[in-house]
């Protein structure tokens, strides 16, 4: 999916969502056999990571390139049933980042615009008397400036303002609610259908998908916390969690973002302009230093960034109950991980899955604090 805000910080960017000191291996050999030797070690670790930290399954996807490298799958998808790289994840709050593509694509499409008011099509009825809905933007919601909570429910079950709109960042599931349903009214197509139309078609998708579908049968990974339990699914489409993925289907998400596909560059740039800075709050709070800790962290569109003195990393990670994943690319290097798990303990997976494959990025010092 940043002081009470420097703590919600890495908290927050965790669900936008190692060794620190990892071995360095395969940073000077070819990636092919740096691959090689990477699924080796997790052919033989993986198995015992799921077993230390109680989670049943992992599912991952490389990029190298702008292209996938490999996929790989390890565990249990459920009781007895083994995972494979087309097991389908709750992905949680990476949801947000296919909703956000889609408000991003309608605006290169001239349906929408990244800066128009909302209220005309849309007003939430709880905020209706409230003046500050009239500063309400797409733009607003992505970057999780709208003022909202995370969830009305911390609001006693009613939308409200917790600050004026524009003013600072705080993450914001109902932030994504608000836009998709702005978009849904102001173009008269189900946010879902949208999301299908202007993303997941275009760019080759075939599942990944807001509802449950038929051909979920035998394929969805069951979350785990202390025990399995049954899978959620929305009736209705959400636009910031409970979308369920292939790790492979999800890396060709991530290559269509990485590549500008539907959006051109320059729309495409804003998505890294972050205005809140939290890299000081979250420096300290995960006891990050020197290479590890980034210049700059925040909320662009749709993502978090992180900037450090070599490269950038635009991630999202997901956290629901039994569940919990990441993604994250780096433009400089054309490279890519998805890590999806169907376990409480997710985090400390994907940790170890990310130290594996990308030991030198200062990032994994960051997941590290993650998975604490």
């Amino acid at each position: 999916m940043i002081a009470a805000a420097a703590l919600a910080a890495a908290a927050t960017l965790a669900l936008y969502q190692l060794d620190g000191a990892g071995s360095p291996a395969f940073a000077t050999i070819e990636p092919a056999t740096a691959d090689a030797a990477i699924r080796a070690k997790l052919d033989a670790q993986a198995p015992a990571w799921l077993k230390t930290h109680g989670v049943p399954s992992v599912s991952i996807a490389v990029i190298r390139d702008g292209a996938i490298a490999w996929t790989a799958a390890y565990g249990e998808q459920g009781p007895g049933k083994a995972a494979t790289p087309a097991t389908l994840y709750n992905i949680a709050s990476m949801t947000k980042p296919i909703t956000a593509e889609t408000i991003m694509r309608l605006a290169a499409q001239g349906k929408l615009g990244l800066d128009e008011p909302m209220w005309p099509h849309w007003v939430d009825p709880d905020i209706l008397a409230d003046p500050r809905h009239k500063l309400l933007t797409p733009r607003l919601s992505l970057s999780h400036r709208t003022g909202f909570p995370n969830w009305r429910r911390e609001t006693d079950k009613v939308l409200k303002f917790t600050f004026d709109p524009g003013t600072k960042s705080s993450y914001s599931g109902e932030g994504y609610e608000y836009v998709a349903r702005f978009a849904e009214k102001k173009l008269g197509e189900r946010f879902d259908a949208l999301a299908q139309r202007v993303v997941l078609d275009p760019i080759g998708i075939k599942e990944t998908s807001y509802n449950k579908r038929d051909w979920f049968k035998d394929r969805v990974a069951q979350p785990f916390d202390k025990k399995f339990l049954e899978p959620d699914f929305a009736d209705t489409w959400i636009a910031s969690d409970l979308v369920y993925a292939t790790a492979a289907d999800y890396a060709k998400f991530v290559i269509a973002v990485m590549n500008n596909d539907g959006v051109g560059e320059n729309l495409a740039a804003e998505r890294k302009v972050t205005v809140d800075d939290f890299a000081p709050e979250v420096c300290a709070q995960a006891k990050l230093a020197g290479d590890n800790c980034p210049a700059r962290v925040g909320f662009g569109l749709g993502w978090a960034v992180l900037n450090y003195k070599k490269e950038t990393i635009v991630m999202h990670g997901g956290s629901d109950t039994g569940a919990k994943t990441q993604g994250y690319f780096v433009p400089e290097r054309r490279f890519g991980v998805v890590i999806f798990t169907n376990g409480e303990n997710g985090n400390k997976i994907i940790h170890e899955v990310a130290a594996a494959i990308d030991p030198t990025s200062p990032y994994i010092a960051f997941l590290a604090m993650q998975a604490r």
